[in-house]
C-alpha cells in the first residue's frame, strides 16, 4: 500500500496518509490554498470503516491552522473593518463556527486575532465548528 496510481498515471504516495491529511487540513485553514475535505474523502475511501481517527486528525490540523491565522491577526497593527470583523463584533466568538467556510473562515480567524478575542474561546469554537464539518463528511460517506 505504498503507492496508488490515478487515472493520469501519476503516483500518489500513501506512506504517511495521516500526516498528509493533517498537513492538508492545517494548510486549508490558512490563506494558502488547500482542500482538506478532498484529503479526508480520499483517506476514508482508502481506509473505510475507521472514520474517527482521520476525523480527529483533520479537526486538529484545521483548528491549529485557524489558530495560526488568529495569531497573524494578533500581530497586525490595528484591526481593519470588513465583513468578518463586523460579524465578529455582532455575533462574537460564535461567528467562528463558520471558520470552515472557504475565504470567509480565513478572514474570521484573522479578525478574531485583530479584535483580541480570548484565545481559549476561539480555540473551543474553532474546534467545534471544524469537527462538525468533518463528522458530517465522514457520516455522508458511511
Amino acid at each position: 500500500m505504498n503507492q496508488l496510481v490515478d487515472a493520469t498515471g501519476a503516483f500518489l504516495m500513501l506512506e504517511w496518509p495521516l500526516a498528509g491529511l493533517f498537513a492538508s487540513a492545517f494548510l486549508s485553514a490558512t490563506i494558502l490554498p488547500g482542500n482538506s475535505e478532498l484529503a479526508l474523502f480520499a483517506y476514508l475511501k482508502l481506509v473505510p470503516g475507521q472514520p474517527w481517527l482521520p476525523v480527529a486528525i483533520a479537526t486538529l490540523g484545521n483548528t491549529l491552522g485557524g489558530l495560526s491565522s488568529y495569531g497573524v491577526g494578533r500581530l497586525a497593527a490595528s484591526p481593519s473593518e470588513n465583513r468578518a470583523t463586523r460579524w465578529l463584533r455582532q455575533y462574537g466568538v460564535l461567528a467562528l463556527l463558520l471558520s470552515w467556510v472557504p475565504l470567509i473562515g480565513d478572514a474570521l480567524c484573522i479578525g478574531a486575532g485583530w479584535l483580541r478575542l480570548k484565545w481559549w474561546w476561539v480555540t473551543l469554537v474553532l474546534l467545534i465548528g471544524k469537527a462538525l464539518r468533518y463528522v458530517a463528511i465522514a457520516y455522508a460517506m458511511m
